[in-house]
């Protein structure tokens, strides 16, 4: 099973911020950003990197984005589905009950899994959005198993009608209309779940196979950007 680190600038704050307007970045005070050896500290440590070592990586703005990256990761054969993802984020990007596994439910498990994973179309729709990417990666079958790292300063998001009836740490999705596509695709894995209150309660047990850094203006001061070189020092940039 392949490893994937999964980072969003915003885990490297004081505290979360308030969601931003469009075009805008959160205030600083008492968000400030950690210290670039603090960050370096961390991601050698905890998530074992290492700069003699780097891996395949990629940073862009929005965190929904990764869905990108790990699609071309597959077609690149460098990544094989379905893996293992470690959330490093503030918050748990699963999307609300309102937004996102409802569409997940209705639109996405409906589909022969091998056509579920149509970004663009979920784009248009304004349905896929950084705030529930990792719904769809599991409506996908892409995530074997998911672990989420979490800022100390992070407020409760889970939504518990992910988890598995039969298995608290465990997510499992279910389909709308499960007696209509269950029959025709199966039941929805089972997807081992651990959430991790800060870092210091988390060290990666294997070295990972890729990473990614979404910069998430909205959700982090720009400040925060003078962290970036030090991410991408642990990288391969595809």
């Amino acid at each position: 099973m392949m490893r994937v680190l999964d980072i969003d600038l915003d885990f490297f704050l004081a505290d979360t911020c308030p969601f931003a307007d469009v075009g805008q970045r959160p205030d600083v005070r008492g968000r400030e950003p950690w210290k670039k050896e603090d960050v370096e500290s961390f991601l050698e440590t905890r998530l074992l990197l290492n700069k003699t070592r780097p891996i395949p990586g990629r940073v862009f703005e929005t965190h929904d984005l990764a869905l990108d990256f790990w699609m071309d990761l597959m077609d690149k054969s460098l990544l094989t589905a379905p893996f293992s993802v470690t959330h490093v984020d503030a918050h748990t990007d699963l999307g609300i009950v309102q937004k996102g596994y409802p569409f997940v439910r209705h639109n996405v498990l409906s589909r022969p899994v091998e056509k579920r994973p149509q970004l663009t179309e979920y784009r248009e729709k304004v349905q896929l959005n950084e705030a529930n990417y990792l719904a769809f990666a599991l409506g996908f079958r892409w995530i074997s198993r998911l672990e989420n790292i979490r800022n100390p300063k992070s407020k409760p998001d889970f939504p518990k009608e992910m988890l598995a009836d039969t298995e608290e740490s465990a997510i499992q999705l279910r389909s709308a209309f499960p007696q209509l596509f269950e029959a025709r695709f199966g039941h929805e894995p089972l997807v081992p779940y651990r959430e991790f209150p800060s870092g210091e309660t988390y060290r990666a047990e294997a070295p990972f196979d890729c990473v990614s850094l979404a910069i998430s203006p909205r959700y982090a001061p720009k400040e925060a950007d003078a962290l970036i070189p030090v991410f991408e020092s642990y990288m391969i940039k595809m």
